[in-house]
């Protein structure tokens, strides 16, 4: 498991078993998604930033889950720390199939505080009903496999 990390501290925020903190953020075509909007389905939430050599490197495996299973799961990237150009071309360059939103950098980044978010990639699993259920700090293959096992028991 590999991560860009930014901080040193304990992370508060987002935790397993706990709703998942909302948001409102923009897409790449300016509206704004709502966390709420997507509450039915799963949910994989993708904190990544494209200065992230680790979060880039994940991005071939979570095509090949968002062919599997994007059905059935919303897979959501979170841009962080991008100017809105950067994220732009990043979206074009990795051709990014899944909803992108963007978290500017020049804002309050309040979603960065209420997911405790300490390194990139997070990746987090969130249940129908919009509760917590996975958070993976870093480039790690098991989170996978957790998604898989937490789709299946619902089975």
């Amino acid at each position: 498991m590999t991560a860009c990390s930014f901080a040193q501290k304990p992370a508060q925020g987002a935790a397993e078993g706990q709703p998942a903190p909302e948001f409102v953020l923009p897409d790449a075509a300016g509206k704004d998604v709502a966390l709420s909007s997507l509450q039915g389905k799963w949910v994989v939430l993708d904190f990544w930033g494209s200065w992230c050599p680790w979060c880039i490197k994940g991005f071939p495996q979570m095509k090949e889950y968002f062919g599997k299973y994007g059905k059935d799961v919303y897979f959501v990237g979170v841009a962080c720390g991008d100017k809105k150009a950067t994220w732009e071309a990043a979206l074009k360059k990795y051709e990014l199939p899944w909803i992108n939103l963007w978290n500017n950098p020049e804002g309050d980044n309040t979603i960065l505080k209420e997911y405790g978010i300490q390194g990139f990639p997070t990746k987090l699993i969130i249940d129908p009903k919009g509760v917590v259920r996975n958070i993976t700090i870093g480039e790690d293959p098991e989170f996978y496999n957790v998604l898989t096992k937490l789709l299946n028991e619902k089975k």
